[in-house]
């Protein structure tokens, strides 16, 4: 293990989902003052549910939520130091993710995405229907542009950095299994700018979330990357001037499907109450399988591992 050079993109993949708990629960919070004009509607199953809510003509409690928000914070990690790497690597990860103007925004895999649809957190009704998300997103990706705790690896020759700009969407469905979760499945389509790989990315993902009480959620995501050729032959092909100079055979890559993986989240509001803001701490595992010519080139099949994990854990200020 070694001390991180640059914040690792596969690390930040996972803050992505990570802030997205932030909203969700924010969701389930609101949810509580929202629901006190349905208590006499409820049937015995449900008293549980609104036992804690105040009386119909209490004084509504503000949210943090209500209007402007964001949440600031830090986290640290453990992840590959490249992807297929087989070295670890301990991680700094500023957090940012919120709502402001309308607009929301939140990490996505070593960059930003931007919500121009983004609702203002409600409850989760019977009736509600499912919400779409739609905006630019953008990630650095600095994969063997640093030292990779490989000398072999290294030897290759580093590469250039990345910056991939596209489009994210996405559409959630409220209430699957209960009156406050949600299911979304979501896609970003990406391009290189920089002149690097001078390729295409293409996530698709979906999530689902679900809180335990005010202050607890629960979230667990599957996604998957699908790159082009240029992206494939850029960070999986040995060259015969690489092979000459790092001992690896050369290998020409080609594009598909590159990556599989899951993460699950828990997410915990300090004082047991979203609803007014303050410390939250969010805790994280995630797997990934390399495949394709991304498991076969010999950066990962000899001097590597296709299997990835990362395990993490950050602290936020929500106001």
């Amino acid at each position: 293990m070694k001390p991180a050079a640059a914040v690792s993109t596969i690390a930040l993949c996972a803050a992505s989902l990570l802030l997205g708990a932030v909203p969700a629960l924010a969701d389930e919070a609101v949810a509580t003052t929202e629901v006190r004009d349905e208590v006499g509607a409820v049937q015995p199953e449900e008293a549980q549910e609104v036992a804690a809510v105040p009386p119909a003509g209490a004084p509504a409690f503000k949210s943090v939520f209500d209007g402007n928000w964001a949440t600031v914070g830090l986290g640290a990690g453990l992840v590959p130091t490249y992807a297929g790497s087989n070295n670890f690597q301990l991680f700094p990860l500023p957090l940012i993710v919120g709502r402001v103007g309308g607009i929301g925004f939140r990490p996505a895999a070593a960059g930003l995405s931007l919500d121009f649809l983004s609702p203002q957190p409600s409850v989760v009704s019977r009736d509600k229907k499912p919400t779409l998300s739609l905006g630019p997103t953008f990630r650095f990706r600095n994969d063997r542009a640093v030292d990779s705790g490989d000398d072999v690896v290294d030897a290759a020759g580093q590469l250039d950095n990345a910056l991939e700009l596209g489009i994210n969407a996405g559409l959630s469905f409220p209430g699957v299994l209960n009156r406050f979760d949600s299911l979304t499945v979501s896609a970003n389509a990406r391009w290189d700018v920089l002149g690097a790989h001078e390729g295409r990315v293409i996530e698709p993902g979906v999530t689902y979330a679900t809180p335990i009480g005010r202050g607890m959620l629960v979230q667990v995501g599957a996604s998957a990357e699908i790159v082009d050729d240029n992206f494939a032959d850029y960070y999986f092909s040995v060259s015969p001037a690489q092979s000459a100079a790092s001992g690896l055979p050369v290998f020409t890559a080609d594009g598909g499907l590159n990556r599989l993986g899951t993460l699950a989240i828990i997410s915990v509001d300090l004082d047991g109450n979203a609803l007014n803001g303050g410390l939250n701490v969010y805790g994280l595992v995630g797997y990934s399988r390399m495949i394709g010519d991304g498991a076969d080139t010999p950066y990962t099949a000899l001097r590597g591992d296709p299997n990835q994990f990362l395990l993490g854990l950050g602290l936020g200020y929500t106001f």
